[in-house]
């Protein structure tokens, strides 16, 4: 989901068994991310219809991507990628021309950072809303926070 006028990306691993079935980002029932980046936009994501959050994320000028594209992996998790390959930053400055900033869910997605850093991005590695990575959204969110300031510089 990348707009033309979309100021910040971000950017996850892979989508999970659930997501790639429903069609959905972040579709577990129990990822924090629409929760998470609900509260950072003061908007009520994870309350709305999937449509009506994609359209909420866009007018705010998010886009949410993968850093991986296509990869091997049996089951969910990370840690079981195989034969990864990354998505194009090119065909991202090509489409998204006003991106500013770009985020990372987690570090797996965390290691494409520094191509991204490279190609003149500010980056920001924040920690994964999977429910796998089991800190409590307390935390998850006060970290989250820190991607404001790329979403105030309108």
């Amino acid at each position: 989901m990348i707009a033309a006028d979309a100021r910040v990306l971000i950017l996850g691993s892979f989508p999970s068994e659930a997501s790639l079935a429903a069609r959905q980002y972040y579709a577990h029932p129990r990822n924090h991310f629409w929760p998470v980046l609900g509260a950072v936009l003061g908007e009520p994501l994870a309350e709305m219809p999937y449509a009506d959050r994609l359209s909420c994320v866009r007018a705010h000028r998010v886009a949410i991507w993968d850093t991986i594209v296509a990869c091997e992996r049996a089951g969910s998790l990370d840690a079981a990628i195989r034969n990864a390959e990354r998505g194009e930053i090119a065909r991202i400055r090509r489409v998204a021309r006003d991106l500013k900033a770009v985020c990372f869910n987690g570090n797996t997605a965390g290691r494409a950072e520094p191509a991204w850093a490279a190609a003149g991005y500010e980056t920001l590695v924040l920690p994964s809303t999977s429910p796998a990575y089991t800190r409590p959204f307390a935390e998850k969110l006060a970290a989250w926070r820190r991607l404001r300031r790329f979403l105030e510089e309108r």
